[in-house]
């Protein structure tokens, strides 16, 4: 079983991420991870700390000679801003400045003081804040490296930013090559520039902007996941991972919510047979029963606008109870963008955990004699 834990604060020295349950014998790219890292950094919209960061990981431990060993993997993302906040984020008690006592609306500050009882909400926004997303996407790109080798696709792109929808033909060849050059994550030039003018817009206005991103995994066999216990099911692991991504507020495998308004004729996909089954639609996004079917996986989110607003909302000070703007930290006036990668690598996370779930083996060896076995039954079925 593949898990990982990450800690760290938005401002804080550094991220890290311990990774588990990665096989041995897995060639490990430093630079997949760079680039991954690199993506979740770009995007219209984004604030001045991309000015300032240059993300790049470090393998601390669990790699050797550019292969995994099958114990802990250890990754480092320094935060390049740290030292601007040492005086403010340090360990030492002296260190304890720039209090927050006026929480944002949508944000974690006030429940989370609530339930820790913080009164400088300082140490709930550190490290409630999107930047833990970086240590996520370094642990995503980490452990797809294993479906590498097994025809395994990860395709990504924005549906939608605000009000305005990318217009592009999702079945065009060059679609997801165009989307992902865009600064919006779209493939349809002219929607580029609507959703561009109406971020800037949105800027000007102290607003902020969400948005829905959709990733596709091509290449799964059929199987993963299981029926037999709500735990096992791999669309609810994939809802679980994505919703867990922040400012995600909705989470749709295939068809998802317009399946609701469809009669079943409409929405279950028929069965054909050609070298082997096949579905001739894909209403259920690649999953049925818990499990991928052997057609592409298909995972949209919905992300709220970030709750840090240059015209700050209504709050409450903790102190004296007075009514206040809500505190502004540094932030993006659109991260939809980033938010894509984000939700790949949540996605690339549990994919792989299925695979290794269903092949698995202390070494890639096994694990690769286990797949070819499993085709081999599966095309005799």
């Amino acid at each position: 079983m593949l898990r990982f834990l990450t800690a760290g604060e938005t401002h804080g020295k550094c991220l890290t991420v311990i990774v588990e349950g990665m096989p041995a014998g897995v060639k490990v790219s430093l630079d997949k991870i760079n680039e991954a890292l690199a993506r979740r950094q770009k995007g219209h919209g984004r604030g001045g700390r991309m000015q300032i960061e240059r993300d790049t990981a470090q393998i601390l431990s669990g790699v050797r000679g550019g292969y995994t060993l099958g114990s802990p993997i250890a990754l480092l993302i320094e935060n390049k801003d740290w030292e601007n906040w040492q005086e403010i984020m340090g360990a030492e008690e002296a260190a304890a400045k720039r209090v927050v006592t006026c929480p944002r609306p949508g944000h974690a500050d006030l429940t989370g003081g609530i339930k820790y009882n913080h009164r400088d909400f300082r140490n709930v926004l550190e490290r409630a804040s999107a930047r833990e997303t970086a240590a996520r996407v370094a642990a995503g790109a980490l452990v797809r490296q294993v479906l590498d080798g097994f025809g395994v696709q990860f395709l990504t792109h924005v549906v939608s930013i605000g009000p305005v929808r990318d217009s592009a033909n999702i079945n065009d060849d060059d679609f997801f090559e165009r989307a992902e050059k865009s600064p919006v994550g779209f493939a349809s030039k002219a929607a580029e520039a609507q959703a561009v003018a109406y971020i800037d817009e949105m800027k000007k206005k102290g607003e902020s902007i969400g948005g829905v991103v959709e990733t596709i995994v091509k290449g799964l066999p059929a199987g993963l996941g299981s029926y037999v216990h709500y735990d096992r099911k791999l669309d609810a692991k994939l809802a679980f991972a994505a919703m867990s991504v922040n400012a995600i507020k909705g989470v749709e495998i295939g068809m998802g919510f317009a399946a609701a308004e469809a009669v079943g004729s409409k929405v279950h996909d028929q069965i054909g047979y050609e070298n082997g089954f096949y579905r001739k639609t894909n209403n259920a996004g690649g999953i049925e029963g818990g499990m991928s079917n052997g057609e592409p996986v298909v995972v949209r989110a919905a992300m709220k606008p970030i709750p840090t607003l240059y015209a700050p909302l209504d709050t409450v000070d903790l102190r004296d109870k007075s009514p206040q703007k809500a505190s502004v930290e540094r932030s993006d006036a659109c991260a939809v963008p980033a938010c894509s990668v984000v939700v790949e690598a949540a996605v690339a996370f549990e994919i792989t955990d299925a695979f290794l779930e269903q092949f698995g083996g202390a070494c890639m060896a096994d694990i690769r004699a286990s797949y070819d076995a499993y085709m081999k039954r599966m095309r005799e079925f």
